[in-house]
């Protein structure tokens, strides 16, 4: 069977999306990454970054939760287009959500939650780089119900994953200014397949406080002794 290691972050959660809109059985694997989970040698030989997800597929092992997407699409020929006219898009938008939503959100929700100090700069830096890659989003959403056309894909599970933190990543206004963006997380919200996505963390006892043994875990530089 299919092992999921996992936690609630957002690159977990469209990742468990996919997985259950497949309908593929799997046993998830709770990482604590409060609790420095993710740096047990084990998982570590999984993913040598020391991140969630991973999934081991058999002989197959996957890390980063776009490649992952990829793979079981693919494998499985869902939530996938199959023309050629069609790849270009879908590899470009999976990676403007890898390479700039995530990202910029992580860096914009370390910096306004998280981070020891209040950095001004730091947090209008990413508060701006975030919110102006969900506006992308929404201008493209205005014109069409799904990020490639018509068809739910895994590029709407990837957006989804990060979209449903908003409030989290920008604030509780974030939503007022990007009414498409807002219409297509719900209509993936609304889905059977994401509710049970949402709900996996639940099953589990992760760690819920940010003290000082999960900021150790979490920010490594802050640790003692680990400084560059």
């Amino acid at each position: 069977m299919l092992k999921f290691f996992f936690n609630g972050s957002p690159n977990p959660t469209k990742v468990a999306l996919l997985l259950e809109e497949l309908g593929l059985p799997y046993e998830p694997v709770a990482i604590d990454t409060r609790k420095g989970d993710q740096f047990a040698p084990d998982f570590l030989a999984l993913n040598p970054n020391g991140k969630v997800p991973v999934i081991v597929d058999g002989d197959v092992t996957v890390f980063d939760s776009n490649a992952i997407l990829l793979y079981l699409a693919e494998k499985t020929g869902r939530f996938i287009p199959t023309g050629v006219a069609e790849r270009g898009p879908l590899l470009s938008w999976l990676m403007f959500v890898a390479t700039g939503i995530g990202p910029f959100s992580g860096q914009a929700v370390h910096f306004r939650h998280f981070a020891p100090e209040k950095v001004p700069y730091a947090q209008e830096r990413y508060r701006f780089e975030a919110k102006r890659h969900y506006a992308i989003l929404d201008a493209h959403l205005a014109e069409r119900p799904f990020m490639l056309g018509s068809d739910y894909t895994i590029v709407d599970m990837s957006v989804w994953g990060w979209a449903r933190m908003l409030p989290f990543i920008l604030g509780d206004e974030a939503w007022a200014d990007l009414p498409n963006l807002k219409r297509h997380h719900d209509t993936i919200a609304a889905r059977p397949a994401a509710a049970r996505a949402v709900a996996l963390k639940d099953r589990f006892p992760f760690k819920a406080e940010m003290d000082d043994e999960a900021r150790a875990h979490m920010f490594k530089h802050l640790a003692s002794g680990t400084a560059a």
